[in-house]
């Protein structure tokens, strides 16, 4: 990884973060963050960074994961978009639309914050890590009569961790920029997209599957949800400004009218570019041609959309389903492969 098409600092700066989650996310089994001098060589991090890899290394790995987790659910999230969140080996991951303050960095950074919170909350439950555990502090009995039991996911844990590792870089260069505010906010939008959505599963107890005893554990929801919940505060993310009140900078709803922004809504500052076309000086911007698009949708992914009127072409392709598929005694799937022709559409 090195830094392409970018010259000033500014640019370099933003793209350290994106640039070390992808590398961390590709790192092979063999390459996992065992010791303090893999903490040295990782590319991307600033010296405060390093600092709490090496003094939590057996937490890296569980970061290391919530990296990938990121950027396979911005993929996923963006799949039907011109943008669709790409990321390429010659470029800073995400490319240089996280280095603008738009609608799709907000995404990024609270994607990934929340990514980070996530998997190290889900490594404290499995066993994983020395340093913490289930949530011992959800115990008793609870106001609606069920016992608290099993393992609670420790998401405190995770959350301050997140709010350690990842918001460190904004903080080490003080809170007075508007892109440092909107980052941080940010990141936390995306942590409370967990927070928020935190649910009791229960277990009963009893003869013959009664529920004469029922104990239950705070969870996590699956981390589909948590994305869908950022998708959601992306498509209704509030555009800002800084102001000072008093001695304090803060961002605020650029234009007046609009209500104040909650602590769980995302915030941007610069409008976004359309993304339809390649620009090979710019990282990210690869245009639509070539993807495919949905001729009768009208919606975003819908052909006169994605292709930016351009128009698109239309081909017969062969497709290989699982069809006429047969349950066998004891105990599998049996199915035929079927296959047939459908039309395919791409953006001229």
């Amino acid at each position: 990884f090195f830094f392409f098409f970018c010259l000033i600092q500014v640019c370099l700066f933003f793209f350290a973060l994106f640039k070390f989650f992808l590398y961390l996310a590709k790192l092979s089994s063999v390459g996992s963050i065992r010791d303090e001098e893999t903490c040295e060589r990782l590319r991307g991090l600033i010296q405060r960074q390093v600092q709490i890899c090496k003094r939590s290394v057996e937490v890296m790995d569980a970061v290391r994961r919530g990296a990938q987790l990121a950027i396979d659910e911005c993929q996923f999230q963006f799949r039907n978009r011109r943008w669709n969140c790409s990321t390429l080996e010659s470029m800073p991951v995400f490319g240089k639309v996280v280095t603008q303050g738009t609608r799709e960095a907000a995404f990024v950074y609270a994607i990934s914050a929340a990514s980070v919170a996530f998997a190290v909350t889900r490594a404290c439950s499995s066993g994983e890590l020395e340093k913490c555990g289930c949530d011992h502090n959800v115990h008793g009995v609870s106001p609606e009569g069920f016992q608290w039991s099993g393992c609670s996911d420790n998401i405190a844990y995770g959350v301050a961790f997140s709010q350690s590792f990842v918001d460190v870089r904004e903080r080490s260069k003080g809170q007075s920029s508007s892109r440092a505010l909107m980052n941080l906010h940010n990141n936390e939008a995306g942590r409370k997209a967990i927070l928020s959505h935190m649910r009791v599963e229960c277990k009963c107890h009893g003869v013959s599957g009664s529920c004469e005893v029922k104990t239950c554990w705070k969870a996590m929801p699956p981390f589909r949800k948590v994305g869908n919940v950022i998708k959601e505060k992306f498509d209704g993310a509030t555009e800002v400004e800084q102001r000072k009140v008093g001695s304090t900078k803060v961002l605020v709803p650029r234009n007046s009218q609009f209500k104040p922004h909650t602590d769980e809504d995302l915030v941007y500052l610069d409008p976004s570019p359309d993304f339809c076309d390649y620009d090979p000086r710019t990282p990210g911007m690869l245009g639509t041609v070539g993807r495919q698009c949905n001729r009768t949708s009208k919606a975003i992914d819908g052909c006169e959309l994605m292709c930016c009127g351009r128009g698109f072409q239309t081909q017969e392709v062969e497709v290989v389903d699982r069809c006429s598929c047969k349950f066998h005694w004891c105990c599998y799937v049996k199915c035929k492969q079927c296959r047939k022709m459908v039309e395919m559409h791409t953006c001229r």
